[in-house]
């Protein structure tokens, strides 16, 4: 140490690299080294160890699968007529926290969506800690297009497809709906869900940050679309069964009424319409009454229409021939304290004269004779007590009571359709026996490439022999003579029976039947009107139902260009 001016001593400053100074330096570039080989051995890690990880993640953040809707099946009539199809729609939906807060930008979102502002300012606050909601389902690719066109942030959409019903309520109840999500709620549409739906495809995309789709990468699968349905209804004879169905209810203030027309060679339904009913292309207010597919799902009494069916069981027993006459004076009788009824008192009535005169006290004595129960029996194998296999959600079986528990007063009320239930289709059905010299044929809500194999349920014989007393109910002078068709001849059944409420039998509601076959020289159209509680004044099954078939049968025969077999003129008496 030198000596400063004056003789005192001036401190030495220490050495960068004193002892402690190098200490500290080499402990300081030693941390960041270390550091830095951490780093290396990171990037290393994750670009060759682990690089699947780090892919995941980015593409997480960047890769979507989207489904691809399928295209739902069409339903269409026996001729390919559409009944249901499916067309594309938009679906709009946001993401909340995307959404801008300009108030000019939700003003223009709101008017493009057709919304009121308050009330979309309301749902965004709802769903403001959410990442989805949607805007305004089903759109027309038009109108979503223009909402899109404003290129608002956070606003998506999604291709869909929404069903439309060309025939309206027309065939409401048999083709059913499907819910907003395309998915089949009631009817055929429910029926064949699976068939009809198909399988969604998958597709990869790329999106940005925002969601918003940059480019479509790969298919993963195709969408499978659904299959096409097709029906045994013929559109043509199906508009003109609901026009007159509906007329019929409508000018007899009636609650409501079915009809089911079949082909009597093949079973199939060719129309099947119902009273109330709906439009399925707009449910807004809908009745929930107008949902329910009667003809098949309802049951109810068949009162007399069923006296053809039990003949022909009373007839195979050999106990009554041809020539047989029943006296049913006075026109009443007590059975276990239960009075049966006649209109009138009709007197000696022949086999065929109690079916023309629809005497209860005739079917009642001849039924009373036999031991057996050949006719619930009868009922049986003709399909009543069971569900006819269409298929149809909710089908009714109908009941035949048990036979352990009938008194003879209900063996004889079974005779004149009383004491059971029977849905309108399994009516029909029934029928096809008398139709086709004894053998029942099933009933097909589809389209048959062949007439199936019948089931022998009545003797051919007698069958043929029920048809021709049928054939007698329905000619001029009788009670069903509103059901003659000009040019053809018509086998057929009228039916009038008391509902029944909480303490019985009403007085004064009633149900109005007709069961008809057309031409009764060669079958090919069966159908079975009824009219629930008519309140205009007539309430007879001849009066109420027996026309509506008359004009539907008549105008089914021409559609289908089936030749007439009666050129006589049948004057009404």
């Amino acid at each position: 140490m030198s000596p400063a001016p004056g003789g005192a001593a001036t401190p030495r400053t220490p050495s960068p690299m004193a002892p402690m100074g190098r200490a500290r330096y080499r402990l300081v570039m030693g941390l960041v080294l270390l550091g830095l080989a951490l780093l290396a051995g990171r990037i290393v890690d994750l670009h060759v160890f682990d690089r699947s990880f780090l892919q995941g993640q980015g593409d997480a953040r960047t890769l979507r699968v989207h489904e691809i809707p399928a295209h739902r099946g069409m339903i269409t009539d026996r001729h390919g007529e559409p009944l249901a199809i499916s067309t594309p729609v938009v679906t709009l939906w946001a993401n909340p926290q995307d959404l801008p807060d300009d108030g000019i930008q939700r003003l223009q979102l709101a008017r493009a969506l057709g919304q009121d502002l308050d009330a979309l300012e309301a749902r965004l606050a709802r769903y403001a800690d959410r990442e989805f909601m949607y805007l305004r389902r089903r759109m027309t690719p038009e109108a979503a297009q223009r909402v899109l066109d404003l290129r608002i942030p956070g606003v998506h959409k999604r291709e869909e497809y929404k069903r439309y019903y060309p025939a309206g309520e027309v065939v409401a109840q048999l083709i059913g709906v499907t819910n907003i999500d395309d998915q089949g709620q009631e009817g055929l549409e429910l029926a064949y869900q699976p068939y009809l739906a198909g399988v969604p495809g998958r597709r990869r995309v790329l999106k940005d940050r925002r969601g918003r789709l940059v480019r479509d990468l790969a298919v993963l699968r195709e969408a499978e679309p659904g299959g096409d349905l097709t029906l045994s209804i013929d559109q043509r004879l199906q508009y003109m069964a609901y026009r007159e169905l509906k007329a019929a209810v409508d000018e007899h203030g009636a609650d409501g009424g079915v009809l089911v027309m079949l082909d009597a060679r093949t079973g199939e339904v060719l129309a099947m319409a119902n009273q109330p009913s709906y439009n399925p292309n707009d449910r807004a207010g809908l009745d929930p009454r107008g949902l329910r597919n009667r003809a098949i799902v309802d049951v109810f009494e068949p009162g007399s229409v069923m006296k053809p069916l039990a003949m022909s069981a009373l007839l195979e027993t050999g106990r009554f021939p041809p020539g047989t006459v029943v006296d049913t004076s006075p026109g009443w009788m007590v059975i276990d304290r239960y009075t049966i009824k006649d209109i009138r008192n009709y007197g000696e009535l022949t086999l065929a004269g109690i079916l023309e005169k629809s005497s209860n006290i005739g079917m009642s004595r001849l039924t009373l004779q036999l031991d057996d129960p050949v006719v619930p029996d009868r009922y049986r194998a003709l399909g009543f007590d069971q569900a006819p296999g269409t298929g149809f959600p909710g089908e009714a079986g109908g009941s035949v009571p048990a036979p352990m528990r009938w008194s003879s007063s209900q063996w004889a009320a079974l005779s004149y359709g009383y004491g059971l239930s029977v849905s309108a289709l399994q009516l029909a059905s029934a029928y096809t026996a008398i139709a086709n010299h004894g053998e029942r044929l099933p009933p097909s809500l589809l389209r048959l490439s062949r007439a199936p194999q019948g089931e022998p349920v009545i003797d051919p014989e007698v069958a043929d022999r029920v048809l021709a007393m049928m054939d007698q109910v329905v000619e001029p002078g009788t009670g069903a003579r509103r059901a003659l068709v000009p040019g053809y001849s018509v086998a057929g059944k009228t039916g009038t029976v008391r509902k029944t409420g909480g303490e019985g039998y009403q007085e004064d509601a009633y149900r109005s039947l007709f069961v008809g076959i057309a031409p009764a020289s060669d079958p090919r159209l069966i159908a079975v009107v009824m009219i629930d509680h008519p309140r205009a004044g007539e309430y007879y099954g001849g009066a109420v139902a027996a026309p509506v078939f008359s004009r539907v049968a008549g105008s089914a025969l021409r559609i289908l260009d089936v030749p007439p077999d009666r050129l006589e003129s049948d004057d009404d008496a």
